[in-house]
């Protein structure tokens, strides 16, 4: 069904078709109304309760193939190994719920910080009431700092100008006005007469009719948008499903060939039995889970510290795999705040307002200070953006408003509007009326007459004034012109007919929306680490251009693509360009869609950041979205995986430097625990073909399984970056968890290490030692604890990581080695583990033996870092 176009229709057509007049609503009938429309509130998702988090922590697939392990193991009569698993499983959920809950509390408070209030006319008299219950026909008053609580069809309009930045992208506020537009169906930021739900009054007042409320507002419709999306899986999240489905089926062939080699050699049908479950147990990576949430958890901890809140644990992950920034300029970018940044006069730039000037230059500050309405709240100046930097500029010169009013009392105003795009401030002087005039230089450059100089005028130039003009528009600026009248008296009637002619003209200002001071090392600091940023706006295409200009974003010969033109262009057109294209302009909230979605097409890993409501549904589809917590809004948060509380773009480098650290230290854990099992699975597989005796117990296995993935295993999440984190590519999405050399190096350690547990056996045996079984015991443990030291670098050497650089490492180590001694010493614990105490110098020996795989990794590493092993992984 098509939605009623109100801007074509007249003001009394409109509050007749909506029962209401210029008096508003009765309180009565917007009791019953409201009753009858529900409030003036977008739906809310119903709050997530700790239980449900709880219960979502154990729908991941690796989670239920532990619990499955955790069953089997009590089956086969090891209750400790079931115990252990079940704690690992909680303590997993248990911090994820922790984190998101914690999270869901920091977004709520977040919302809360806004009281969403009104004031409208009922019963012919204006009230505050909450937004959340008006009603369609209420008569809403705005002024100046208002937030527009819904969508209004405007009645009465003094002045108005309201932003709509988190709506269209517009960082410009608009002019608005009460008369019917002469088309139906304009674009949105062209509705003149409309004033929507989510912008912001920022100067004059107007009053406006209530036309929709709720889920009818624009508003609402972009939040039904955004509910449509479907949230993409975090490479973290794809890469461990699939290791967990590989994991499974290949856990599950090793067990039958160890089970059928067994029996092939003769030993028990139970024996084997047992050890291939204990086997299928200890193969699995237990401790994955709590590392993978350990390491996010203290990520997002960290974040939270540098004003970055997650609200999705894998997000912090995730962004050191993108591979694509869409940044939205107007709040992220940018400052969202107007600032002047150079000026025009006596032919030449200038760069800032001279102090104590005199002639055409103290004019002009006077103008600044005086052609404004900006008032004081709570101590601070409060109005249009522009005028606020015109003000601000002026009172860094030295021009007080407040004292040069004492001077020049403003005696009358001719307000800017739309069609004149001027505004005249008339002032009492001892000379008679001094008339103070800004706007847009095509208007008031052709109503000068001279130019005011220091000690006179001179002629004036308007050929060469307009192209000044034009150079810094083209240049991104915001260029108003300053002028100035002397009358004898204030004109009767007063008229701009009558007051804007005959003018002198002080000067050009060029203002601009200013980049942030940190943005352009963020910029650099993203190119260096292989990540492409990318701005989208919907402002102006030249004030894009310098805008990413000045940040790195593109050079000068790079083009900027305008909705329109992507609008334009067929879906197989864009795909042919979107990698090539890092500036868009104009575009709309489904525009985004389709960029990030082009991106996604082409294989990259998008991030967007964004403030507005605007964002929000790109935000969501987005591989990441990072909303900004400051100036942002309720929508945009909601639907963003990441806040940056302080709207800080430079937070996201940060980020991006855990997500790599993160993900390297994951990386680490999984290297070092699929390398020491797979020394477990040799171990077992190729004794029997040795012609030697199973090497070891089903309550051995799990026991080695327990003591060197767990406190180790946990350990790595400590472990800190290594040195170029942020100088090397992003891994591709797609991209297997065990590339760049790892399944290679869990091959060969894993064989070497059972290499050396069976060598053990062998020599043990040969020299008949009854103690056999306890030394292979030994060297499985201890060489799996040597291989955890040599993994903490991937490429980096121990000896300059230094052992000291990971206490909790070495402390997790000395538990391990005391566990793994009180098990061979102690008699209480020899009969449990069936162990016998080692000799001095056999334990010494299985030391010796172990620490070789410290060696052989480290000779792994070398050859890595000169360029002559796994070349992918240089």
């Amino acid at each position: 069904m098509a939605r009623q176009d109100w801007s074509i229709l007249d003001v009394e057509a409109v509050l007749t078709s909506l029962g209401s007049g210029r008096r508003g609503l009765t309180a009565a009938e917007a009791q019953r109304r409201l009753l009858e429309q529900g409030p003036n509130r977008l739906p809310e998702a119903r709050p997530r309760t700790p239980l449900r988090m709880l219960v979502a922590q154990f729908t991941d697939f690796m989670i239920l193939v532990l619990l499955a392990a955790a069953v089997i193991s009590g089956l086969v009569g090891e209750p400790q190994d079931t115990v252990v698993i079940l704690v690992i499983v909680l303590l997993n959920a248990g911090i994820g719920t922790l984190q998101e809950y914690r999270a869901e509390r920091a977004v709520a408070a977040l919302r809360a910080l806004a009281a969403p209030m009104a004031r409208v006319r009922r019963d012919g008299r204006p009230i505050t009431v909450e937004s959340a219950q008006l009603v369609a026909g209420d008569l809403v008053l705005l002024e100046a700092g208002d937030a527009v609580p819904a969508d209004l069809r405007l009645v009465e309009t003094e002045g108005l100008q309201v932003n709509e930045a988190a709506l269209t992208g517009e960082s410009q506020p608009v002019d608005k006005q009460a008369e019917a537009l002469g088309a139906p169906d304009v674009a949105l930021a062209q509705r003149s007469n409309m004033a929507f739900k989510g912008s912001l009054a920022t100067r004059g007042r107007g009053c406006g009719v209530v036309v929709a409320t709720g889920e009818a507002t624009e508003l609402g419709a972009i939040a039904a948008l955004l509910r449509s999306e479907v949230k993409v899986r975090t490479p973290l999240q794809v890469r461990l499903a699939r290791f967990g489905r590989y994991l499974a089926l290949a856990v599950l062939g090793i067990c039958m060939v160890v089970f059928v080699a067994g029996l092939l050699q003769g030993q028990p049908v139970l024996l084997m039995f047992l050890t291939a479950v204990s086997l299928a147990v200890a193969a699995i990576p237990e401790a994955l889970p709590a590392v993978v949430t350990i390491s996010l958890a203290f990520g997002a901890r960290k974040l939270i510290r540098q004003n970055a809140l997650v609200r999705n644990l894998p997000a912090v992950e995730t962004l050191g795999s993108v591979t694509y920034i869409c940044a939205d300029k107007t709040g992220t970018l940018t400052l969202n705040r107007m600032t002047v940044e150079a000026y025009f006069a006596d032919g030449q730039q200038h760069v800032q307002l001279p102090q104590d000037a005199d002639g055409g230059w103290a004019e002009a500050g006077r103008v600044m200070a005086l052609n404004n309405d900006i008032a004081e709240r709570d101590g601070r100046p409060t109005g249009e953006p522009t005028e606020l930097a015109l003000y601000e500029a002026a009172r860094a010169a030295g021009y007080d408003k407040a004292a040069l009013e004492r001077r020049l009392p403003r005696i009358a105003v001719l307000a800017f509007d739309s069609e004149r795009q001027q505004m005249t401030t008339l002032h009492r002087s001892g000379s008679g009326v001094l008339a103070y005039v800004k706007g847009a230089p095509e208007r008031i450059i052709p109503q000068c007459r001279e130019i005011a100089q220091s000690g006179g005028s001179a002629p004036l130039q308007p050929e060469s004034l307009l192209a000044a003009a034009e150079q810094l528009t083209a240049q991104g600026y915001r260029v108003l012109a300053l002028a100035r009248r002397t009358l004898a008296d204030l004109p009767q009637p007063l008229s701009a007919a009558a007051v804007e002619r005959d003018l002198s003209f002080l000067a050009l200002v060029a203002l601009i929306d200013p980049p942030r001071a940190e943005v352009p090392q963020a910029v650099a600091d993203c190119r260096s680490a292989g990540i492409t940023p990318v701005m989208i706006t919907g402002d102006h295409p030249g004030t894009a251009r310098a805008i990413a200009h000045r940040l790195g974003i593109i050079d000068g010969a790079q083009t900027v693509l305008t909705g329109s033109e992507l609008a334009a262009m067929s879906d197989e057109e864009f795909a042919q360009r979107v990698e090539s294209i890092r500036v868009y302009a104009r575009v709309s909230p489904q525009q985004k869609l389709r960029i990030i979605k082009a991106l996604q097409q082409h294989g990259e890993y998008v991030a967007m950041t964004g403030d507005g409501v605007n964002d929000a549904p790109a935000l969501k589809r987005a591989g990441i979205g990072v909303a900004m917590g400051d100036k942002g809004t309720d929508v945009a948060r909601e639907a963003a995986d990441m806040v940056l509380l302080d709207d800080n773009f430079a937070t996201i480098v940060s980020a991006v430097r855990s997500g790599r650290h993160i993900f390297d230290n994951i990386r680490k854990f999984i290297k070092y625990t699929m390398s020491s099992n797979a020394g477990e699975i040799w171990t077992l597989f190729l004794a029997p073909f040795l012609g030697l005796p199973v090497p070891l117990l089903p309550i051995h296995i799990l026991w080695i399984n327990l003591v060197t993935d767990g406190l180790p295993g946990l350990a790595f999440t400590a472990e800190p970056a290594e040195p170029g984190i942020m100088r090397r590519r992003p891994r591709p999405p797609d991209e297997s968890i065990v590339a760049h050399g790892m399944w290679q190096h869990i091959v060969w350690v894993g064989l070497f290490i059972g290499g050396l547990s069976i060598a053990a056996q062998a020599w043990a045996i040969a020299h008949e030692l009854a103690h056999w079984q306890t030394m292979v015991f030994a060297v499985l443990t201890f060489s799996q604890l040597f291989h955890a030291l040599a993994v903490r670098g991937e490429r980096t050497s121990l000896l300059v990581l230094g052992l000291f650089s990971n206490k909790p490492m070495l402390g997790a180590i000395g538990a391990t080695v005391a566990l793994q001694l009180a098990v061979i010493y102690l008699p209480v614990l020899n009969a449990v583990f069936h162990t016998r105490p080692l000799p001095p110098a056999d334990l010494a020996f299985c030391l010796a033996l172990a620490s070789l795989v410290l060696v052989a990794v480290e000779i792994e590493k070398l050859l890595v870092r000169r360029g002559r092993l796994y070349a992918e992984a240089v």
